[in-house]
């Protein structure tokens, strides 16, 4: 084999998706201002965004940082035009009257992750300084992990998280739609939760809305397990086989304005399994068998974006849509 056909058989790189959760992280969505001067400037800036988090990453060896972009879908056509990612679409509101998972602006997605804040926050604002005003950045959030990996609601968050190669292959495009090998998706929500009346429910309450123990964390019996638990309802098999996300939530808050909540952030080579369990939690498996965990959690925020591979990131650059 000779060495041009070993790097064309090469696949692409993909953003730091799988990698390891760290303690602190910043999400942000931005949206595109009209017209083609801000769009040319996004695709300058896609050839950027590596080396800019390298040259911030070697200030703090071992500090893990790195960082995941993603465009939406309507984005994603000014930018670049086809072809387009198979299964990118604009996220669409789930839910019934009272509980709704909305769908929010957003056309870009920074997820920043380090071990400490002031990686995050410094690649934060290199990365947004060229961006200037060609993006307007619409929610921004501080996320840190709390004690070990719990989340706002005091449990385990990410337990059944995949690792190793089985993150891999259920977060990473693969020959189903070559062109966007080893991109993803990832679905972003954020949730504010009702503490208050949250605390006032006993453990065993809690635990049986959750599905597992709150210390231990272990998944209760699926005979005392309700149907409508969080766990219940966000597990997914197809032909016999679970099908699984990779989840990097955060809980983020202000105390001092009662504000408590959780980023949901999943990963998944498709849409359709993230789609697919809140559509389950919302709406219900049957209707109206919800999660209860909604009960005190409120969605404010929702979209879906596409992750390109590292490598077709960087070419993004150079891939203005016909007529641009």
């Amino acid at each position: 084999m000779t060495q041009s056909s070993s790097l064309a058989e090469r696949k692409p790189e993909p953003q730091a998706i799988c990698n390891p959760i760290t303690r602190s992280a910043i999400f942000i969505v931005a949206t595109l201002a009209p017209g083609a001067a801000a769009a040319q400037t996004l695709r300058d800036w896609c050839a950027d965004v590596a080396a800019l988090t390298r040259s911030v990453g070697k200030r703090v060896p071992g500090g893990n940082l790195s960082c995941v972009c993603g465009f939406g879908s309507e984005a994603w056509d000014r930018l670049f035009g086809g072809p387009r990612p198979a299964s990118l679409h604009p996220f669409m509101e789930v839910g019934v009257e009272g509980r709704r998972a909305p769908s929010t602006p957003g056309d870009l997605l920074l997820h920043i992750r380090a071990e400490q804040m002031d990686l995050c926050f410094e690649l934060a604002t290199q990365l947004l300084k060229p961006l200037g005003q060609a993006v307007t950045v619409v929610d921004e959030v501080q996320g840190f992990r709390y004690f070990d990996m719990r989340s706002m609601v005091g449990f385990v968050d990410g337990t059944e998280n995949p690792e190793g190669r089985e993150a891999v292959d259920f977060t990473l495009i693969g020959d189903e739609d070559p062109s966007f090998c080893n991109g993803s998706y990832v679905l972003v929500q954020k949730y504010l939760h009702n503490m208050t009346a949250w605390n006032q429910l006993t453990v065993e309450a809690q635990e049986r809305i959750i599905g597992r123990t709150k210390l231990s964390d272990i998944e209760l019996d699926e005979s005392v397990k309700p149907s409508c638990s969080h766990s219940s309802l966000t597990t997914l098999e197809e032909n016999g086989e679970e099908v699984k996300i990779l989840r990097d939530n955060m809980p983020f808050g202000r105390p001092g304005a009662g504000e408590f909540g959780t980023y949901f952030i999943g990963y998944a080579r498709s849409p359709r399994p993230v789609e697919q369990m809140l559509e389950n939690m919302f709406v219900g498996r049957p209707a109206g068998n919800y999660d209860r965990l909604l009960d005190f959690s409120t969605a404010v925020t929702g979209g879906l974006f596409f992750v390109p591979s590292a490598d077709l990131l960087e070419q993004l650059a150079e891939r203005a849509p016909t007529g641009q």
